[in-house]
């Protein structure tokens, strides 16, 4: 595996095959530019490729997991078919190559998540995340779609009626409650995060290597039959990068102001 050509993402290797994975950018609290997007499309194959590695453990330096994506990059995209094309593409690609990766995948959410980087905390075959992390999908506040991953996962993880509740009204939720209602794993004191995550990483890389992957396969064919509802919520989600409420939407986070929605 080549780990130079990444510049967003950053690799260690543990013992027993354990590949440590870490979104950094935490200048900018890991948000997602253009050049990271591009990276969590691809990381996934080439883990999967790689003979090295019989698990990832996902996680962001420093303060946050990863804040979404770089919202003034995101503005730029409104309304511009080519850009949102690519953003369909790589949405779809980053779902699906974490779908068929052939490693378990681990994230230990160790900070805010949202947006792609949601996508990648919640898509991991097993989420460690701390008690007290607030997160939520803002989607909807914004005037999106909640469509990169919602429509696909939280049904299955926390039901229709906890999925339908968060994801209509983007209420934030602690790690805790997350914890409750199934939709992660386990949640863990804040500075336990990446160590359970590394514990749990290393049972499995120690572990039956072609049981705990075809289990794994297995288990996702559940999701490989909900893809045709995870293509149906992203393309409405692109159609909603042509609307004006999401340019307001956008636009009122970054000066901070209350969104006045058509």
């Amino acid at each position: 595996m080549d780990f130079d050509k990444y510049e967003r993402l950053s690799f260690e290797r543990r013992d027993n095959g354990v590949l440590l994975v870490t979104i950094d950018r935490p200048e900018k609290y890991n948000a997602a530019d253009r050049v990271m997007l591009k990276e969590f499309v691809t990381v996934w194959p080439d883990i999967s490729d790689d003979p090295e590695t019989r698990v990832a453990v996902v996680t962001g330096a420093g303060k946050a997991f990863c804040a979404g994506g770089d919202l003034q990059e995101e503005l730029e995209k409104v309304g511009d078919y080519s850009s949102v094309v690519t953003s369909l593409e790589e949405a779809r690609k980053l779902v699906e190559n974490m779908v068929n990766c052939d490693k378990p995948i681990i994230s230990a959410i160790n900070g805010p998540a949202a947006g792609a980087g949601l996508v990648v905390a919640l898509m991991a075959d097993i989420s460690i995340i701390g008690e007290d992390i607030e997160f939520t999908d803002g989607h909807i506040n914004i005037g999106l779609v909640a469509g990169d991953h919602a429509a696909l996962i939280w049904p299955l993880l926390c039901g229709m009626a906890k999925a339908k509740y968060y994801l209509l009204t983007a209420d934030r939720m602690t790690g805790k409650t997350a914890d409750e209602i199934g939709l992660v794993s386990k949640a863990v004191p804040r500075e336990a995060v990446l160590d359970e995550a590394l514990s749990v990483a290393n049972r499995l890389a120690t572990g039956p290597q072609q049981a705990i992957k075809w289990t794994r396969r297995s288990l996702n064919s559940w999701l490989r039959m909900a893809m045709p509802a995870f293509e149906a919520s992203l393309a409405m989600e692109m159609i909603t990068l042509f609307s004006p409420d999401v340019r307001e939407g956008i636009s009122s986070f970054l000066e901070r102001r209350d969104a006045a929605f058509e």
